[in-house]
């Protein structure tokens, strides 16, 4: 069986650059995995996927001609319904071996035909709970013309198209007219390549051939031939111009901004996006990086905004010094290599430049007015119909931010953070903001400066929005902390309380982020606030607009907090054991995480894990028919085993609550850890289910005890194996 190198591209107008890594990498992936399902290509088939912004290509190694072909058993029906009484086929047996290729031209050969041994085209007669007829075939294996064009169409129809473009293509058969076809974008031309043998396939209207089309300007050839499969890179490198690999050419790029960097000298630093680095790695063919300039004027500019507008709408690399401020000079990634770059560096310096205007404006312009002179206008924006303006939400945001500000701190905190709160959404009504949404908060915060609102106003102003994704750092200052809090809490309880819940994976308001980030906050400035007395808190400010739903966003949050744990390394035991108490001081969970982390490596602790399961099993029957009290009378106890387990809790609880209080769980749980000899004496000694009413009280009310002094830092129970 012949084994070749399979080469295959599809050339296309140019793709959609955000798009288009993953356009490629689904293409090769889906066609080798077709192939695989067909026979045609191994499990050890190497799959390097190439994409262009006018090409999707894959090359895939041992790719055999033709499959192997493939024995396939079918079971027919029960051998009552096959066979008559005298032992020959049925017409029900005869047209279903019909329907199957085999012969039935006399049906006792026929029945023979289904008796023979499986060493050829048969079937057996094979027994279970009934007698049934099975037929044994060998079909033939997939030859690599019919299974690539197969694989083809199913590539395709799996590829991630943002929007299908329909266009026509001229029909190809005597009588004129035109077919429609939909895809990406128009396809002119198909590459198929078995080794130096073109598998004949049609895509798209295409026919396929061994040639494709090279740099629009800078090919050598027009059209580029491709002599075998393994020679599709360097060929079109060659004599087309044209890195084919995303990732070689995204390094290409990598390299060629920081040697021009270098080369203005030691104070320049790119500012790598990895984002903007895949979407211009797409726009280019064969990348050439070259360095401009602007005035330095439009330095006076916030840098966050000059930033965004050379990154969001000119694809450009900003240069920062070692301190990270911009400078005013700028690289460019060129899709051509002219002998003389001036008139590319120039034409570029001359685009950019009404692009800062812009943003200098903006900023002048919106400096004229104050933050303050912009509160009445949040009045006329609306945030949603069931929860009114953003001049209501302002409100409610200062409400929560007063309240929550008088816990952590002091009246002085609780004006910062009611005064930040106020104009914390005002700069949305700039016009810096109007034209880039994405500076909302940061924008805010160097206007509260120019307004001379001190440092901790305007810092709190600009991270009030943090942290906007995970990883994103905390608010710098405990003003910041407050109003974060406030305005995450004021969005999760607003949204619960109208039934705005996420579903799947639709969460148009980002609850989910909302959640982490009160979560983050908690736990990482380990602040002093009980989680539901923090969502009861904040639903006063709402008055009659929402309905309580406190108890399904708590536990919403806590599903949060068990996923951030969980991809944080601790163990679903681990996470399960903590969470099921529902600490309500967040900032203590990590703590108790630790402690049971020590406490699971010792040797006691999957027997006393084990006991705890068998007490809480024990107390929620009893407590079905009467609740247990916690409490123990020494004169009732009788066995030397309770009195032993009683004597032991005396002199160890006392001890582990103290390190309890004092917030050392580890300490707490290693203490409690010596209670595992006298547990298992007591089970193994004491019937705690004694007739006596009060001897069965007096030991379930030990157990109660025990059970309260061991599941103070976790449910031990949830460890048990």
């Amino acid at each position: 069986m012949t084994h070749q190198n399979l080469l295959v591209e599809l050339f296309v107008e140019e793709l959609p650059p955000k798009a288009l890594k993953k356009l490629g990498d689904v293409f090769a992936s889906q066609l080798c995995t077709q192939l695989r399902t067909l026979g045609l290509a191994s499990a050890d088939s190497v799959i390097t996927p190439y994409a262009s912004p006018r090409r999707l290509a894959a090359h895939i190694t041992h790719v055999a001609a033709k499959a192997a072909d493939k024995a396939v058993q079918q079971k027919l029906m029960p051998v009552s319904v096959g066979l008559d009484a005298n032992g020959l086929a049925t017409p029900a047996l005869l047209k279903k071996l019909q329907a199957l290729g085999a012969d039935v031209s006399d049906p006792v050969f026929a029945v023979a035909a289904l008796r023979k041994a499986p060493d050829g085209p048969s079937a057996g007669l094979r027994t279970g709970k009934a007698e049934a007829l099975f037929y044994d075939s060998l079909v033939n294996g997939a030859t690599l013309d019919v299974g690539l064009q197969q694989a083809l169409l199913a590539a395709l129809a799996q590829l991630p198209i943002p929007k299908v473009m329909s266009y026509q293509l001229e029909t190809d058969c005597e009588l004129p007219g035109w077919s429609s076809v939909n895809f990406v974008r128009p396809a002119h031309g198909l590459l198929a390549l078995h080794g130096s043998a073109v598998v004949p396939v049609k895509l798209l209207g295409l026919s396929s051939g061994k040639v494709t089309q090279g740099h629009r300007f800078e090919a050598l050839k027009s059209p580029v031939e491709v002599a075998h499969a393994d020679d599709y890179a360097t060929t079109l490198l060659r004599d087309g111009a044209v890195i084919a690999s995303f990732s070689d050419r995204r390094f290409a790029i990598v390299q060629q901004l920081a040697q021009a960097a270098e080369r203005l000298g030691p104070g320049f630093e790119v500012l790598m996006d990895d984002a903007l680095l895949d979407e211009v790695t797409a726009l280019v063919e064969r990348p050439n990086v070259l360095t401009c300039a602007f005035e330095t004027q439009f330095l006076d500019v916030p840098q966050e905004c000059l930033i965004l507008t050379m990154k969001a709408n000119q694809k450009y690399f900003p240069l920062v010094d070692t301190q990270g401020r911009l400078t005013n000079r700028f690289l460019v990634v060129s899709n051509i290599n002219p002998v003389d770059a001036s008139f590319v560096i120039g034409g570029n310096e001359r685009v950019v430049r009404p692009r800062l205007a812009d943003a200098k404006f903006f900023f002048d312009q919106d400096c004229k007015k104050t933050l303050e002179s912009r509160v009445a206008g949040l009045d006329k924006v609306v945030y949603h119909n069931k929860l009114g303006t953003q001049g209501e939400r302002m409100a409610r945001v200062c409400a929560i931010a007063s309240a929550l500000a008088l816990q952590l701190g002091d009246a002085k905190l609780a004006k910062q953070a009611e005064l930040a709160a106020r104009l914390a959404k005002t700069d949305l009504l700039t016009d810096m903001v109007g034209e880039f949404p994405e500076l909302q908060g940061i924008m805010g915060g160097y206007y509260a400066r120019h307004d001379g609102l001190g440092a901790d106003i305007a810092d709190a102003i600009e991270d009030h929005y943090k942290p906007r994704f995970a990883g994103d750092e905390l608010p710098r200052n405990p003003v910041g902390v407050v109003v974060a809090l406030a305005d995450k809490l004021e969005t999760l309880v607003g949204m619960f309380g109208i039934g705005n819940l996420p579903t799947g994976d639709k969460d148009p308001f980002a609850l989910r982020r909302h959640a982490l980030g009160v979560i983050r906050m908690l736990v990482e400035k380990d602040l002093a606030l009980d989680l539901n007395t923090l969502l009861a808190a904040a639903a006063p400010a709402f008055g009659d607009k929402i309905e309580d739903a406190g108890a399904a966003l708590s536990d919403f949050v806590y599903d949060r907090l068990a996923g951030s744990l969980r991809e944080q390394g601790y163990s679903a035991l681990e996470v399960d054991a903590v969470l099921a108490l529902r600490p309500q001081r967040l900032g203590d969970v990590p703590r108790r995480l630790a402690a049971v982390r020590a406490f699971t490596a010792l040797a006691e602790a999957p027997a006393l894990a084990a006991a705890n399961k068998r007490i809480s099993n024990i107390l929620k029957k009893a407590d079905a028919a009467a609740a247990v009290d916690a409490h123990v009378s020494k004169l009732l106890l009788q066995e030397t085993a309770e009195k032993d387990l009683y004597a032991a809790m005396q002199d160890i609880s006392p001890r582990a609550q103290v390190q309890f209080d004092a917030g050392d769980y580890t300490a707490a749980l290693q203490t409690l850890a010596a209670l595992r000899a006298p547990v298992d004496a007591f089970f193994d000694g004491v019937m705690v289910n004694a007739e006596a009413l009060d001897l069965r009280l007096n030991r379930l009310g030990l157990l109660k005890t025990l059970h309260n002094a061991m599941n103070q830092v976790a449910d031990l129970s949830r460890l048990a194996a």
